[in-house]
């Protein structure tokens, strides 16, 4: 079934795409397809082409005008959804929720009625996909997240969340890449950088994606911390 958008234009030289506002695979599926569609047909007409969870941002290197937002309006309502599935790479990544790493770790849990190791459970047994990337540099939304973890974010977020911090708010998951303020609750963290701007690809996870944690105990991310390149310790397992 062929999911019904709304077009808008968003500034003198942009686009705003919107589907349905909800977490859902399907939707996230026909992103793709449309963005596909779209940088396919003006690969030199636009800057940049961006989505989140439910729309697609598309910034042309011109003005754009009504006329353009008829035309990409046909376009995109011509596509055939040809694709079963998104062409995805499945990442497994460690993560060590020791409450010296995890500093909501029992607060969260407490608040949720359940123990730390339920939590843990809980948190590492999904298998998430990436749906959008954004905030800062390589950060990835996560859905799938277990229905009894979701949250408010923090009334008050911290001004300095250390780097590669494992945090859940709202029905999200994510892995902070590098220090900075946020408001999602801190209930682990990973020895992986997951982004490297001096490497050629600073990002191996795409959007489409799917991630799978691993827990592992204080000892060993203490071993894989001291690893020189970081960006060696994601892996692959499909």
């Amino acid at each position: 079934m062929k999911l019904k958008l709304k077009y808008q234009i968003y500034g003198s030289h942009s686009i705003l795409i919107i589907w349905e506002s909800r977490i859902d695979y399907d939707i996230l599926k026909d992103i793709l397809l449309v963005k596909e569609i779209i940088l396919n047909y003006y690969s030199n007409k636009i800057q940049d082409c961006t989505n989140g969870y439910n729309s697609l941002l598309i910034v042309y290197r011109h003005e754009v005008s009504n006329q353009q937002l008829v035309f990409l309006e046909r376009l995109c309502n011509s596509r055939k959804h040809n694709k079963s599935d998104i062409e995805n790479t499945t990442w497994e990544i460690p993560i060590c929720y020791h409450v010296s790493l995890g500093m909501d770790l029992e607060e969260f849990a407490n608040s949720k009625d359940l123990n730390t190791d339920q939590v843990i459970e809980m948190h590492s047994g999904p298998i998430y996909t990436v749906y959008c990337k954004g905030f800062l540099p390589g950060f990835m939304y996560l859905g799938g997240l277990n229905e009894r973890l979701y949250c408010d974010r923090k009334a008050v977020p911290l001004l300095q969340v250390p780097k590669n911090s494992v945090a859940i708010g709202g029905k999200q998951t994510g892995i902070y890449p590098m220090q900075s303020p946020g408001g999602w609750h801190i209930i682990g963290r990973t020895p992986v950088d997951l982004f490297d701007i001096s490497k050629k690809e600073p990002s191996k996870i795409k959007i489409g994606d799917r991630i799978k944690f691993k827990a592992i105990s204080l000892t060993v991310y203490i071993e894989m911390d001291s690893v020189i390149d970081k960006t060696k310790l994601i892996k692959k397992i499909d």
